[in-house]
Parts: structure tokens; sequence; C-alpha cells
């Protein structure tokens, strides 16, 4: 007992005294680490006596607590002394200005997307997605396009493998093959999404964004495509009248297939849509191919439907007046300030957002 006596009393006056916190963590090492003092005294246990036994482990566990105990309580009130001293040295001053808050705005093209999306929605169309990422099958061939389209060319393609069997998608039809696979008809879908072909200058962009649109249904006729359509220009350009033409084409998916130009003209160096005698090319579309709907297997004598894309960017240049695809992506702050949208001004309509 005279050992622990010894022990307790030597600790107890170092720790009356002051002491940091390197200092208090030394003496807890010194007592209590694998080789300490308190430690130690544990591994004694078995050699003493047995009548003495209980109340040497007895004293020594009032002995450990003690040290325990004061040790844990002069850490906590050098820590909260510590805080305290911060809190009085580092006092925030309410005098300063406030930062600088800069509202961010909604890039056209999230604006044209969500503004086609919202028209197609009115007239039944669901919204589908698919990776940017696909494959031949889903890009090319399912789409009736043969291996020797120009489209396949490297110079068109961006392909991601030397087998030419991973490519970024050239256009959002491949969403069109996605869920016609994964589902029976009808169908009725738009696909809106990121688009990839190795070309750039002021109308084109390596990356830029379609909507495609997919009607399959018993008795679906281009009668149908053109109201859709009719429909669609009118209520995105935001005007009651339109004048609209079908210009024969070739697509390899649909057949018939067609250009859709719409009549302007130019007031005041504006593009005014659905006035004039000035004809404005702006998507393709047609009856969707039998083989297409083989690829698919749905059975082209009982079904049919119709197709259409329309490039997204361009439809934003010609409502909101931007004259350079490339701005799209510049990531100029102060572009964006002009053209964007503010998302928390009160709606001039039912689907824009005022500027």
């Amino acid at each position: 007992m005279s050992d622990l006596k010894k022990i307790r009393d030597e600790f107890i006056s170092k720790l009356k005294g002051k002491l940091d916190l390197a200092e208090l963590n030394q003496i807890k090492s010194d007592l209590f680490g694998k080789n300490g003092l308190v430690s130690s005294q544990f591994k004694k246990i078995g050699t003493i006596d047995v009548s003495e036994r209980k109340k040497f482990a007895s004293d020594l566990n009032i002995i450990k607590d003690e040290l325990h105990d004061l040790i844990n309580f002069k850490i906590n009130e050098i820590e909260k002394a510590n805080i305290n001293e911060k809190l009085e040295k580092e006092k925030i001053d309410v005098t300063l200005p406030e930062r600088s808050f800069v509202r961010g705005k909604i890039h056209p093209v999230s604006q044209t997307i969500d503004e086609i999306s919202s028209i197609f929605s009115e007239i039944g169309f669901s919204v589908e997605e698919g990776p940017d990422v696909e494959n031949e099958y889903n890009n090319f061939t399912a789409l009736n396009t043969p291996d020797n389209h120009p489209a396949r060319d490297m110079h068109d393609t961006f392909y991601l493998d030397e087998k030419k069997e991973r490519l970024l998608r050239t256009h959002t039809s491949p969403v069109q093959i996605r869920t016609m696979l994964k589902d029976k008809p009808p169908f009725k879908i738009i696909a809106p999404g990121r688009t990839y072909r190795s070309d750039s200058d002021q109308t084109h962009s390596p990356m830029f964004h379609q909507v495609e649109g997919l009607h399959i249904d018993k008795n679906i006729n281009m009668g149908h495509l053109k109201g859709c359509l009719n429909y669609f220009i009118k209520e995105f350009f935001e005007v009651k009248k339109i004048k609209m033409r079908f210009r024969p084409s070739h697509f390899p998916f649909t057949e018939p297939s067609a250009e859709v130009d719409i009549g302007y003209e130019i007031k005041d160096g504006k593009i005014i849509i659905g006035e004039g005698d000035q004809w404005l090319e702006i998507l393709g579309c047609g009856m969707v191919h039998p083989n297409v709907l083989k690829n698919v297997k749905v059975d082209p004598t009982k079904f049919q439907g119709y197709a259409f894309g329309i490039g997204i960017d361009r439809l934003a240049m010609l409502k909101y007046g931007i004259n350079d695809l490339r701005a799209f992506f510049d990531c100029d702050y102060r572009w964006l300030n002009h053209f964007g949208f503010d998302p928390l001004d009160v709606p001039t309509n039912y689907r824009g957002l005022s500027r």
C-alpha cells in the first residue's frame, strides 16, 4: 500500500500545478500507458498473497479512478479556457459590408428544352432519355442506315474503339430504338438530349442538342404528322398562324421523308416567324421506315407512324435572336446574363420565364 500511496501523492502534487495539454497527456501516459506505473501495479495482483489481494485491488482501483478523473478534469478545464480565449479574440465584426451575391441564370438551351417538353406533353407525348455513348446497332443499323452510308464515316462520327462498335450518338434517334425494344406499341414519345458530330462553324458545333419525336400506332399517317408539327411550331414561336411546307427529302429511317420549312420575314433586323414570303428550314421528318419497325420487332402491317428531328440550339437561336451557335458553349457569364432566364422571375405565360 505504501507504493500506491507514494504514486498517488506524487502525481496529485504534479496535477495541482499549472500544466498544458502536452504535459497532462504525458502524465496520463506515465500512469496508464502500457508500461505505466498504475498499469504495472495491476500486473502485480497475481503475485500478492490471497489474503491481501482483494484489499490491494480495491485500493488500486480507487487510486486509478481518482487520478484518472483529476487528469480529465484538468484537460477539460484547459480546453474550455482555450475556447473562451478564441471567442474573445475572434469576434465577428457585424459592421463589415455583406458579401456580393450573383444570381445564376437558366441557359437558353435548358429553357428551350423545357418549353419543347411542355408543348409536346400537352398533346400526349412522354419524355424518354438514353445514354450519350451508344452502340453501332442502335445508332445506325436498327435505323436502317447501311454500312456504306456517309454518316458512318470518321469525319462525321466520333467512334470510341477501333472496331467502330461504340460511339458518341450522332442523333437522339437511338432512344426511339431503345424505347421500342423494351415496350410494346403504341408509342408516343420525344427524346431531347445531347448529340455529337465532327463539325464546327457559326451554325454547327461538335456537341449540340436535338429532340426526336416518335408516334407509332394503328392508322397513323402524314396528316397526323403535319397537324402535330403545325401545332408545335405555332405554340413554340407563340404565333396564331404559320406558313409551313413539306419538301421531299431522304432519311434512311423514314419513307417518305421531308424537310419542313416555315415562312418568315425580316423586320428591323429581326426574323419574324409566321409572316413574309421567305422560307426557313427547321426540321426533318417522315413516316417510320418498315425496316426500322421490323428491327424492333413491331409488325409494320399492323402499326405505322411518324418521326421527326429538331435542332434545339437552332430553335433557341431563332426564338431568342442569337446569331452564333458557338456562343452557347463559350461559358461567358456576360453572354448568359444577357440571354439567360431568371429562375426567380414570375412567368410571363404558362410556359416561359420572363427575361
